[in-house]
């Protein structure tokens, strides 16, 4: 971890004279292996919590600033190289920030980079001790170096992928009609926490649809209460964590005997992630891989139901760029990882999904879960 942070204030200079890495972020957990937390419905504040977070700087040991709540009862240190100021209680925040900028001699109007997943809050309080500073992304900066991933890092990934799918084995048998969404939902995260990861690395999903059962997207409190009863095809969406890393997969499952329709669809989906993961491979374009999938699906009449972009990057956040979409040029790199999801979404018909991770490889994407490509069935 210190490797990244030393090469992190490499990049910085030139281009930021300070970066403030709040924790519980992607980027801190990136940079210093300060895990983020299991994500909470409310708010829990501590004193001076504005500024907890690491204050990097370009020529300067980095500094991780903690309440004295965070410190002892969130069970937070500095790693090695990290100096720790705790905030006490009854202590000014102000002044401990304050005393820190001293210390690191700061010009006159300073370039300060901030995470953009920071508290309005944190960018206030700089903003009244650095009235004359200009503010950009340390999130983008340090983009550059999480774009492309390590051999170590692919390790993790795969081993994430192993436990989402392991999670979703152990579902399989537990898959009922008359099952609420609800409950295939629960069954899910709970398989997953039984495979050793922290939790779900975004809410799990499901789409339960055919011709009597319409698509409802983004409605859970109305969607999760629906019995899952034949004939419908189940879309699943979801991942597993490990170690930082978070996984995207999906698959889709019939209950009762599938359809002609329902294979056909289904197949077209397989066909259309074949050919994307194939295509995804060094000098290709993201925009190109993009289209080369989506025409499978274009050209059997059902283009209007894939609705979304074949897929994006991924590592340590579900969602990062670039992304298998038209109008994105980037240039695909080894060591790139994508998820390939293309879909067919019908709101009074039989939709499918596939999803898997996948790693930019010079002759082609090179997959990290292998299992269930068939069209799945439940029949009872």
């Amino acid at each position: 971890m210190t490797n990244r942070i030393a090469t992190f204030q490499q990049t910085l200079e030139g281009r930021a004279d300070l970066a403030f890495i709040p924790l519980g972020t992607t980027d801190l957990h990136y940079l210093a292996g300060l895990a983020r937390d299991i994500p909470k419905y409310g708010v829990t504040m501590h004193p001076g919590d504005w500024l907890e977070g690491a204050w990097v700087a370009p020529g300067h040991a980095p500094v991780l600033a903690l309440p004295r709540m965070t410190a002892e009862f969130g069970g937070r240190g500095a790693p090695d190289g990290v100096e720790l100021r705790v905030l006490g209680d009854w202590d000014d925040p102000a002044k401990l920030v304050s005393d820190l900028l001293a210390g690191l001699r700061l010009p006159a109007r300073p370039r300060i980079a901030i995470s953009e997943r920071a508290h309005a809050d944190s960018l206030i309080h700089l903003q009244a001790l650095l009235p004359d500073a200009v503010f950009v992304s340390a999130t983008a900066i340090l983009r550059e170096q999480r774009l492309i991933k390590s051999p170590e890092e692919i390790a993790l990934m795969r081993e994430a992928g192993r436990r989402t799918e392991a999670a979703f084995a152990a579902l399989l048998p537990k898959l009922r009609f008359g099952m609420t969404e609800l409950d295939a939902i629960a069954e899910l995260d709970w398989q997953m926490k039984r495979q050793d990861s922290l939790g779900p690395t975004f809410t799990t999903t499901l789409y339960n649809t055919g011709p009597n059962n319409p698509l409802m997207l983004g409605r859970r409190m109305e969607s999760w209460k629906r019995r899952i009863e034949p004939p419908v095809s189940v879309l699943f969406d979801f991942g597993a964590s490990h170690m930082g890393l978070c996984y995207d997969y999906g698959r889709t499952v019939s209950f009762g005997e599938p359809s002609a329709e329902q294979v056909r669809v289904h197949a077209l989906v397989i066909q259309a992630q074949r050919t994307g993961i194939a295509a995804l491979k060094v000098g290709a374009t993201c925009e190109s891989v993009d289209a080369l999938a989506r025409q499978v699906i274009l050209d059997a009449g059902l283009g209007a139901g894939f609705r979304h972009r074949l897929g994006h990057g991924i590592g340590w956040d579900v969602h990062e760029p670039p992304f298998l979409t038209r109008g994105d040029t980037t240039v695909l790199r080894e060591g790139m990882m994508f998820t390939i999801e293309p879909s067919i979404l019908q709101d009074t018909g039989f939709s499918a999904r596939t999803e898997d991770v996948v790693v930019v490889r010079d002759a082609g994407g090179e997959r990290l879960t292998e299992g269930f490509q068939e069209l799945l069935v439940v029949d009872h």
